[in-house]
């Protein structure tokens, strides 16, 4: 291996472990706030990817009966929830705060799928298909189960993860699709051309975890969201909303995922299944990383792109044991440190 060989790896190490470190920081955020191992992150990815391909063609996206089916769910739960005290006026606030949005969205999406008004519609269209899917999936799937043990939850994120590939097996088929580069060059930087693409993943996610830093920093809802990650029986008893803080860390989650499918999928042929192989390497970042803390996680993604690529370039066969076996070392070594106890009861 040479020097020139060994820029390209890193570059497409980098490039691999931005998007890694996208899914690191949703899946730190969401176990923050809700103690939810969110298995399916990756499926928000492949949603998004996906119903962008498919808008770009003038098709109306799977996802479009996907987000209605998350709906009636979460309709369906609220109904249970409310069953002893049901009345007109409730009734319709929770078709209001539940079914219609979904309706509104999907309407519009095929209203305008078959417009192709470019891009940047697109990107909109599908970001406002994706993004309600993660507070409808918490009502539905982990609200009920906020109180449960983080065993519990994991098991009913496996669930969502198994019930939302069917799905997506159901609605978008087992073809893959790319989309369109968002920008189509390259830039010579010595001997190496890197796509402007590839530059593009780079500083969106830079931008994107700065964004996420000031959010957290500087506004009452992203201090709400630290104070029921620290703890949430404190931020019930000050009136913060435990099961709103919930909801909004799944929104978040499921932006994170539209924005980490608009920069990958013209890089990769993105299939229904595609998610869990990216979140699941997300979520590796995220326990090398602590499960705890943003730095740390965004830092172990870049590592783990890196040994990917260079995994991919001395042993490809071996490629993805080198990369999940990275954890082992890291947990026996936490296993030793710190002795076991008990899971806080809330």
């Amino acid at each position: 291996m040479d020097g020139t060989i060994a820029l390209f790896l890193i570059q497409d190490g980098l490039t691999n472990g931005a998007i890694y470190a996208l899914m690191a920081v949703a899946l730190v955020l969401v176990f923050a706030v809700t103690r939810v191992i969110l298995i399916p992150q990756g499926e928000f990815v492949t949603f998004g990817g996906l119903s962008l391909a498919a808008l770009e063609m003038g098709r109306v996206p799977g996802s479009v009966w996907v987000l209605v089916a998350l709906a009636a769910g979460a309709m369906v739960m609220e109904l249970i929830s409310a069953r002893y005290d049901l009345s007109v006026r409730r009734v319709g606030g929770i078709l209001a705060r539940t079914v219609l949005p979904a309706g509104v969205i999907a309407a519009a999406v095929v209203l305008l799928a078959p417009l192709q008004l470019g891009p940047a519609v697109s990107i909109l269209l599908s970001a406002a298909l994706v993004i309600p899917m993660g507070p409808y999936l918490y009502r539905i799937a982990f609200q009920p189960l906020a109180r449960a043990s983080v065993l519990v939850l994991l098991i009913a994120a496996v669930g969502a993860h198994l019930a939302l590939t069917g799905l997506g097996l159901v609605f978008f088929g087992a073809e893959g699709y790319r989309t369109a580069p968002l920008i189509d060059a390259s830039v010579g930087i010595g001997p190496l051309f890197v796509s402007a693409q590839a530059l593009l993943v780079l500083a969106a996610t830079v931008a994107l975890l700065v964004l996420l830093s000031l959010f957290f920093s500087r506004t009452l809802t992203g201090k709400a969201l630290r104070a029921s990650a620290i703890n949430q029986r404190g931020a019930r008893i000050v009136g913060i909303s435990t099961s709103l803080s919930g909801r909004i860390a799944f929104a978040m989650a499921a932006a994170i995922g539209v924005v980490s499918a608009v920069l990958i999928a013209p890089l990769t042929t993105l299939y229904y299944d595609s998610g869990f192989l990216i979140g699941l390497k997300g979520f590796v970042a995220a326990i090398i990383g602590g499960l705890s803390a943003y730095v740390p996680a965004v830092g172990a993604a870049f590592a783990l792109g890196i040994l990917e690529s260079f995994s991919s370039f001395w042993a490809s066969a071996f490629k993805e044991v080198i990369v999940f076996m990275s954890i082992l070392p890291i947990l026996l070594w936490r296993s030793l440190k710190t002795p076991p106890h008990e899971d806080e009861e809330e």
